[in-house]
């Protein structure tokens, strides 16, 4: 941040410490993620396309043609696509500064200020869909049939844009001194970016709240280009798809209408994001921009993208049975998530006056009954299961639209290990007892 912090008595430095534990095993952790990341992305390419079908590179000869393929930069770089990615994000930048927008105030920081926001990214979406409706009324679908043929164009212009912002971002860090000296403006820190190491910091986010001006490049950048990126990106498929087969099939309906629900629903409960640790915790560096930017919109549209050029038919029971799981799911990560958020805001609520919880000696109440009776981290169940819904509707030509659903298994478990650890440090031995009384994790009774 840019503006002074109160005086304080502490030490100096007291208010960034350096960083005491390095995650995903420091420096080589982070290049690793990095590289590994990216080449996700290539291979998930080249190995699935129209023009090569959609395999897993098993054999010499396919990674073979992933990696010449790869090399071959001037066949898929594009100064156009840049352009384009750049005028993506300042467009939504511009809506998220000139959009009339209700503000709160984000959690209290370890300087004891609290930033406000401007909860607008549902009004910048329907903004840009009027928008876009525009442009067709004006140009046909040709615009959006360029998006889905020049998918990866867009996705390394994505890369060079993501890792471009986290180097400015990375940067922009240095500023200000990050040790506190009276009357003079400090940079807030995140608590794992202050290790000295500039790849490692880079990697993780060194600043925790990068602002210009009244843009937080960080709480921006973790709902709109991406999340609506993918919006259009899916409906550019679709398109595709009408225009190529003669119909948008029930398989893409089933892919797509979840994913859509999914990012308005996003953007419906906004300001929820201000509590979860990407806000309040992590510093903005490559993990989140290339997470947020590219990660999201490009592998998130897998499905899509694959039923774009793949026909794929399904028997009425089968269509019937996706959809169902579509909805359940949803309703557990959403029903569970409101509870949580409903007590949170108000435990006193008549409302919630059924619910059971424990007073912990810091002071907060932990909920053992209703969702949050039934597993600890329910709300994860139900985001698992509504992506693997999302995956078959793809059916089994190919394990590699399962993509989504193993990731996001992964991303699902560090999370949850993330939430255990704070959890135990927080709230010490009352951690022990609510694990007692809600003994399981995702699945009552199973895990």
């Amino acid at each position: 941040m840019a503006a002074p912090s109160k005086p304080s008595s502490a030490s100096p430095g007291l208010l960034n410490p350096k960083t005491a534990h390095r995650e995903f095993f420091g420096f080589p952790g982070a290049v690793s993620v990095m590289t590994i990341t990216v080449s996700v992305v290539y291979t998930w390419y080249f190995s699935c396309n129209e023009h090569d079908g959609c395999q897993l590179p098993l054999t010499s000869a396919r990674w073979n043609h992933v990696v010449t393929s790869a090399i071959d930069y001037q066949s898929y770089f594009s100064l156009q696509a840049l352009k384009y990615v750049a005028m993506w994000w300042a467009w939504l930048a511009i809506l998220y500064l000139v959009l009339p927008a209700r503000k709160i105030e984000g959690v209290t920081l370890r300087n004891g200020q609290r930033l406000k926001y401007p909860i607008s990214g549902l009004t910048s979406l329907l903004v840009t869909v009027f928008t876009a409706v525009a442009v067709y009324a004006q140009r046909g679908f040709a615009p959006f049939l360029w998006i889905a043929d020049h998918y990866f164009q867009l996705a390394t212009a994505s890369i060079v844009f993501s890792t471009s912002l986290a180097a400015f971002v990375y940067l922009y860090s240095f500023r200000h001194s990050s040790v506190e000296r009276e009357n003079k403006p400090v940079v807030m820190l995140a608590l794992a970016g202050n290790s000295g190491n500039p790849v490692y910091d880079f990697f993780i986010g060194r600043e925790l709240n990068p602002r210009i001006g009244s843009l937080d490049i960080k709480y921006f950048c973790e709902l709109r280009p991406g999340i609506m990126g993918w919006v259009l990106l899916n409906v550019s498929f679709a398109i595709k798809q009408y225009l190529q087969q003669g119909q948008v099939s029930a398989a893409m309906w089933l892919a797509i209408v979840p994913q859509i629900a999914y990012c308005i629903d996003t953007l419906l409960f906004e300001d929820k994001v201000l509590t979860t640790m990407d806000i309040t915790t992590d510093g903005f560096g490559w993990m989140l921009s290339f997470g947020d930017l590219t990660w999201v919109p490009f592998m998130y549209s897998l499905q899509a993208r694959y039923l774009s050029f793949t026909p794929v038919e399904f028997s009425r029971e089968y269509t019937i049975f996706v959809a169902l799981l579509s909805v359940f799911s949803f309703l557990v990560f959403r029903l569970s998530n409101s509870q949580k958020n409903a007590f949170r805001t108000n435990p006193n609520d008549p409302a919630l006056k059924h619910l059971k919880y424990i007073t912990t000696k810091s002071g907060s109440r932990l909920l053992v009954s209703g969702w949050w009776g039934m597993a600890r981290h329910v709300n994860y169940t139900g985001d698992w299961f509504y992506g693997l819904a999302q995956c078959l509707a793809t059916g089994f030509g190919t394990p590699m639209t399962y993509f989504f659903s193993a990731y996001f298994l992964v991303l699902l478990l560090h999370r949850n290990y993330r939430d255990e650890c704070k959890c135990r440090e927080k709230y010490a031995g009352d951690w022990d007892t609510y694990c007692k009384l809600v003994p399981y994790l995702f699945i009552p009774y199973l895990i």
